[in-house]
């Protein structure tokens, strides 16, 4: 054992056009910052690239865990640092098909069990599945340290597990999804980003804009904005005389969405021929992602299966008030904490609570105050990346001490 072993984090990763494959590629980049002394290393999906990246998961191999295993083991880490979704390592059922269980991710970590390990699940229900109740409980018992992004998922857990007249895992800890506490720009840096972007030789786009951004898939439901937009900046107009545009920004990421991204997409270009909006197709991720959501007065994010969202993410790592649907595990949760978005539950809602955003001024400068400060106060990959730190000595002590990690419930 050397002083400066590595960090090790198990993901899928860039160039992969997936979530979670751009979280853990910002993620590292703050946990580096947090450990100058060590390297911080992935173990990723065959289609992982970069430096320091070790592509050598191949799912639909036969014990493909055994491969990822073995490098962990010659890389002798300080610590294994998971970031988990169930259809990253959905692996072959053993019948010809595919399996949700996750059976070979379980293996993996009771081949790893020597090593520090934390986990990060992204997905966890308020209220468990079978199956995932299964999953979580084995993997729960696997690792040293069970990472939670909010704090309702931890007192949702205690209720899953004593309903089942289970113990609760005690090794849970609640750390948020970070946010970049530098991709903040001003009102004065908007007409330069729009120039940069090529958006300012569109005429009929506005000063005022609505964004939609992201990946376009058919749970993030643009048709319910698009199909009363008209209406809506009728409204606004009628109210304060200003001209509002909606922006769609994004791209399609699964194939399986193409009907509803082409009607979502075709929904946007009608309302561009009446110069109520402009379609602005872009891969969403780096800098970029940022510059877009950065000339937007405020964000819809019309969400309707989603446990937490690396859009809402960004748009608190920008300040930006938004209106998001609810109840909706992770969104709504980190909107009542923020302060800094409106929730929907159903049309009328959304409705109002658009036009609310654009004829008040004021209130769109005061959620945004809420979010710069629940940004540098609780959800800062700087903060973040300290909490994670944490975590990481837990899961050695529990190694060394042979003890499992015990920590306090939720209520």
């Amino acid at each position: 054992m050397s002083d400066n072993q590595p960090i090790v984090m198990i993901s899928s990763y860039p160039p992969r056009l997936c979530g979670i494959a751009t979280f853990a590629e910002e993620a590292r980049e703050f946990i580096q910052k947090r450990h100058p002394e060590r390297k911080v290393l992935v173990i990723s999906h065959t289609d992982g690239e970069g430096e320091g990246v070790y592509p050598v998961m191949d799912i639909d191999a036969p014990e493909w865990w055994t491969t990822v295993a073995a490098k962990v083991k010659e890389l002798d880490p300080y610590v294994v640092h998971i970031e988990h979704e169930y259809g990253l390592y959905t692996d072959h059922n053993g019948n010809g098909g595919r399996g949700m269980m996750n059976r070979g991710f379980i293996k993996l970590l009771e081949a790893i069990r020597k090593v520090p390990t934390v986990f990060e699940p992204h997905t966890v229900h308020g209220r468990y599945r079978e199956s995932e109740f299964r999953f979580i409980k084995s993997a729960a018992s696997k690792v040293d340290v069970f990472l939670l992004k909010c704090h309702y998922q931890k007192w949702r857990m205690d209720w899953n597990f004593t309903s089942a007249g289970k113990k609760t895992p005690s090794n849970v800890m609640v750390i948020p999804h970070g946010a970049r506490p530098d991709r903040r720009w001003s009102i004065e840096d908007v007409p330069a980003l729009k120039v940069e972007l090529g958006l300012a030789k569109f005429p009929h786009l506005g000063k005022r804009l609505c964004g939609l951004v992201g990946w376009i898939q058919t749970n993030k439901r643009w048709d319910i904005l698009t199909s009363m937009w008209e209406e809506i900046v009728e409204e606004i107009r009628s109210t304060t005389g200003e001209e509002w545009d909606l922006l769609a920004a994004g791209q399609m990421r699964d194939p399986n969405d193409l009907v509803n991204y082409e009607k979502y997409r075709g929904q946007v270009e009608l309302l561009e021929s009446k110069g109520l909006a402009h379609f602005y197709e872009f891969v969403p991720r780096g800098d970029v992602y940022y510059k877009v959501m950065a000339i937007c007065d405020f964000i819809v994010l019309p969400s309707l299966d989603e446990t937490q969202s690396g859009t809402l993410a960004r748009i608190i790592a920008l300040n930006k008030p938004y209106v998001t649907t609810a109840p909706l595990e992770g969104l709504t949760a980190q909107t009542l904490e923020s302060g800094g978005g409106l929730l929907f539950t159903n049309r009328k809602m959304l409705r109002d609570a658009v036009v609310s955003l654009a004829t008040n001024e004021d209130a769109r400068r005061r959620l945004g105050d809420n979010l710069k400060h629940y940004l540098d106060e609780v959800v800062s990959w700087e903060i973040v990346a300290d909490q994670y730190a944490e975590a990481y000595e837990l899961a050695r002590r529990a190694k060394r001490t042979r003890r499992r990690v015990e920590l306090p419930p939720e209520f």
